[in-house]
């Protein structure tokens, strides 16, 4: 379980890593909010996640929804592992989640 952000120029990076779950919460809040503050495109890659549980999908959902707020391009990107596609498929958040050609 892990959350880490990186920064560059007009860009921002929320890698997530291992089981995200409320234990994770907090940090996964921060990042996407520090992510979303002042860049132009934030990207949250989602290959090395093994499974989300319900507060991490409502907090990558609520932070798709910021960046529409805000007008910053949200992209979620990577191989997104099958059990991670199905959380979502199961919680109805699927089809608000838009995923990279080639996640």
């Amino acid at each position: 379980m892990s959350v880490t952000l990186s920064h560059g120029e007009d860009s921002s990076c929320v890698r997530l890593e291992g089981t995200i779950d409320i234990g994770d919460a907090a940090d996964l809040k921060t990042a996407l909010l520090a992510a979303l503050g002042p860049r132009n495109t934030v990207e949250v890659a989602l290959d090395g996640v093994t499974g989300l549980d319900v507060t991490a999908v409502q907090l990558l959902w609520a932070a798709q929804r910021e960046a529409q707020r805000v007008n910053v391009a949200l992209h979620f990107s990577g191989r997104v592992p099958e059990a991670v596609r199905a959380v979502l498929a199961d919680a109805g958040l699927k089809e608000h989640l838009e995923f990279s050609a080639n996640g």
